[in-house]
């Protein structure tokens, strides 16, 4: 029974060191939890390829340009609107990029940037 408890606790250590959730194989609600939970953690300055690596690829992205520069928008879904099947931006936070150096996330960010 030892032996049987031991094993277990190996191999559900061994799962949480070594286990990387994949949000593209996700249904849409566990994404958007999963989406929720890592953009409360990103930090002002994370570079473009961690969210990504992190996040996995966007919902949605736009480029624009504005004084700041020319700035990239990656879009995920992070909360439930309508059940039309399609991810809309209504339904996702923005994730704001200068020079591929996060700077800004969320609707209130988006909107002062860009007047939307």
């Amino acid at each position: 029974m030892i032996v049987g408890f031991v094993l277990y606790a190996l191999v559900f250590v061994g799962m949480q060191q070594f286990y990387t959730a994949n949000p593209e194989t996700m249904t849409w609600r566990e994404r958007e939890i999963f989406n929720r939970k890592y953009i409360g953690r990103l930090k002002i300055g994370t570079h473009r390829d961690e969210v990504l690596r992190l996040l996995g690829p966007p919902d949605i992205s736009e480029a624009r340009t504005n004084e700041r520069g020319d700035i990239l928008i990656l879009f995920y879904r992070t909360h439930h609107v309508k059940s039309d099947g399609m991810t809309t931006r209504d339904e996702t936070t923005p994730l704001l990029f200068v020079h591929d150096l996060l700077f800004a996330w969320g609707d209130t960010a988006y909107e002062a940037e860009f007047g939307q």
